[in-house]
């Protein structure tokens, strides 16, 4: 009997951002939703100290049928152990939310999902969720390893913003912007969020939807020279299959490891279907979307999230690709 994979969120955020607080929110709330919190031993604020012991994963089940977990061992081993709980009727739950911690590079973590077949197969990563704490992100922002989080982002939120002026929250809003625009921008009060706006993003799967952010006002340039910043390529030529195949294989060899999130949605010569593609450092997939419609402009858009990624070098062979 085929099982539905379990859908994963990614929580991160550098320290003092308010992971805690919102996952407090997450497990306690009454949503109705039976939910496998990870918290792992670096947490600065653990949610119940009480959870550290001696086994690779200590449990607690909360009243509302949600689980809380404390992890010991390396997230891989960890989640086997819950999915061994979960089939044997020792677990019930139908959703997972890992928190990174507050100096935590999201990379291993998205990559972990698909590091084995059995792991891909029975967890589904819908999302990273990035905090970003409204008060000190500019002193954090200083910090390679707080953009990468922003980077990484399929939805970015900031927290105490009733600390900040507006005009102090604008501006940080755009900088976010700057650095990913595939993630829209939502305010978190003291942990409180509608849940709808973590779960179900979809965030890793094939599909046409480049995302909302990018439907947004052009970002207005900072004095803030981030390492992490976002590339959009647009294009209404049809693009050559083959020279389009070249150009991503030489762009992953050379900066695989700086293209922290990557998506598009390409208009091949000759085809009528969509071609999409997403990737995170060097792993990506790539299918054949539906057909375009004829009351629509076939564009092809790229989405790139990079690390002081040559974005002169890479617009122009990315211009070389039409046919």
């Amino acid at each position: 009997m085929s099982q539905r994979p379990i859908p994963v969120t990614v929580l991160t955020g550098f320290l003092g951002a308010g992971k805690t607080t919102l996952l407090r929110h997450m497990l306690l709330a009454e949503h109705g939703l039976k939910l496998a919190v990870i918290e792992n031993e670096f947490s600065e604020t653990p949610i119940d100290g009480q959870l550290l012991g001696s086994q690779p994963v200590e449990v607690m089940t909360l009243a509302n049928g949600c689980v809380c977990c404390s992890i010991h061992v390396e997230l891989e081993k960890a989640l086997f152990l819950l999915l061994e709980r979960l089939d044997s009727g020792e677990l019930d739950f139908e959703r997972l939310v890992i928190e990174c911690t507050g100096l935590a590079d999201p990379a291993p973590v998205a990559q972990t999902f698909f590091a084995t077949e059995e792991l891909a197969q029975r967890y589904m990563l819908d999302g990273i969720i990035t905090l970003v704490d409204a008060v000190n992100a500019e002193r954090h922002l200083q910090e390679s390893i707080a953009q990468a989080q922003v980077g990484f982002a399929d939805r970015i939120l900031l927290s105490k913003t009733d600390l900040g002026t507006p005009e102090q929250v604008e501006a940080l809003t755009q900088r976010l912007q700057r650095i990913n625009r595939r993630a829209p921008v939502r305010l978190v009060e003291h942990g409180r969020i509608d849940l709808a706006e973590l779960l179900d993003v979809h965030g890793f799967e094939l599909d046409a939807d480049i995302g909302p952010a990018l439907t947004l006002r052009p970002v207005v340039t900072s004095k803030n020279s981030d390492r992490i910043a976002s590339l959009v390529l647009r294009s209404d030529a049809p693009l050559d299959i083959d020279r389009l195949s070249a150009f991503m294989e030489s762009l992953l060899e050379e900066h695989g490891n700086a293209l922290l999130r990557y998506k598009g949605v390409l208009n091949v010569a000759g085809e009528n279907r969509r071609l999409v593609f997403q990737g995170v450092l060097r792993l990506y997939g790539f299918d054949w979307d539906a057909e375009w419609r004829d009351d629509e402009t076939r564009e092809s858009v790229l989405v790139f999230i990079g690390d002081n990624l040559p974005e002169e070098r890479i617009r122009a062979g990315f211009a070389a690709l039409s046919s």
